[in-house]
């Protein structure tokens, strides 16, 4: 009896460390393009890097500017030019130069999902307010990230 006991045991924590394994986390990482030579000649804002467990460059990255500009909010679908390392990108300012925009970023691998929300403005970016989860950002977090100081600081820039 004992030694069934300490069998079960066994494989409980073999399927639960193979269910971790497997689940794995995704993440987006935002860098300058200015370390890029390649981002830099396409003259990229930034920088995306897909990270994590399993084959992280296989996930597809929907991307978005999200703004408001007088008094209006727009989406603007946003290209991602794909660099010479899986799983690397480039972003170039695609929304124009006037009003609050944040940049969404929503990447999804099977069953796993990460976002990242940035406050955006001319020719530049905040990554450092940069906002990020392991799931599908919420018009919430969208809406706070709008209204933050942050974006307002950035379009000035």
């Amino acid at each position: 009896m004992n030694q069934s006991i300490r069998s079960l045991f066994a494989a409980a924590i073999f399927l639960t460390a193979a269910v971790q394994l497997h689940a794995g986390g995704l993440f987006i990482t935002l860098g300058i393009p200015d370390a890029s030579a390649e981002a830099a000649s396409h003259n990229a804002v930034l920088t995306l890097k897909l990270t994590g467990c399993g084959e992280p460059a296989k996930a597809v990255v929907d991307a978005s500017a999200i703004g408001i500009v007088d008094g209006h909010r727009q989406t603007i679908p946003l290209r991602l030019i794909a660099l010479s390392e899986p799983g690397n990108f480039a972003v170039t300012q695609q929304w124009p130069d006037k009003g609050r925009w944040v940049l969404e970023f929503v990447a999804k691998d099977g069953s796993r999902i990460t976002s990242t929300l940035v406050a955006a403005g001319p020719k530049s970016v905040d990554r450092y307010g940069a906002k990020m989860a392991m799931r599908a950002p919420s018009e919430e977090d969208l809406a706070a990230l709008l209204a933050s100081p942050s974006a307002a600081e950035i379009v000035k820039k």
